[in-house]
């Protein structure tokens, strides 16, 4: 059996009342959410066909590459608090913090726009989750879950924009995938 040695950093975030174990059973399901979320975006993406699909397959795509991004950027700090991933990527999978955002039935513009708004609604609410456990006492884990929380507010924003909640406030990046609040958290 292999011995982990406890670290400083963990130390302090037990120090400052935190379960641990909980918050990492939170940063595996959003991990696992995030990456579960890339493929099905994927699935999601080359489906958004037509005259409508087309113009919103660049937005998908940022959302897609960046919920990518944040699986990267979730690892370090999930081994860093000692936990790890599952070794079965179906049991890592079905952790899932949030539902599979699979194609629907009848895969039009606005069914696939309803899929992709309702994972980014989840992704806020586990993000949130993730901020108000850690404020003011694991702050390397709040500050990487607030940066997500950013990203998945905009891409809630955008979906729901799409869909004729009014307008978003946001623009389109100047690069997909860009990440303009998590990019600090990923190492080239």
């Amino acid at each position: 059996m292999k011995t982990i040695m406890k670290l400083v950093s963990r130390q302090m975030v037990e120090d400052a009342g935190i379960n641990v174990e909980e918050l990492l059973d939170l940063l595996v399901a959003n991990a696992a959410a995030e990456l579960t979320t890339f493929y099905y975006y994927t699935i999601l993406r080359v489906n958004l066909i037509g005259m409508d699909g087309e113009g919103l397959k660049e937005i998908a795509e940022d959302a897609r590459i960046e919920d990518r991004n944040h699986f990267e950027a979730l690892v370090p700090r999930i081994y860093e608090l000692g936990g790890k991933l599952p070794d079965d990527m179906k049991v890592f999978h079905d952790a899932s913090a949030c539902p599979p955002a699979t194609l629907p039935e009848n895969p039009d513009t606005e069914s696939i726009m309803k899929v992709l708004l309702k994972a980014e609604q989840c992704a806020v609410r586990g993000y949130t989750n993730i901020c108000n456990l850690t404020a003011g006492k694991d702050h390397r884990t709040y500050e990487l879950a607030l940066a997500i929380l950013n990203e998945e507010i905009e891409h809630e924003a955008w979906f729901a924009e799409f869909l004729g909640k009014g307008p978003s406030g946001h623009f389109r990046r100047g690069t997909v995938g860009e990440s303009p609040f998590v990019s600090k958290f990923l190492h080239p």
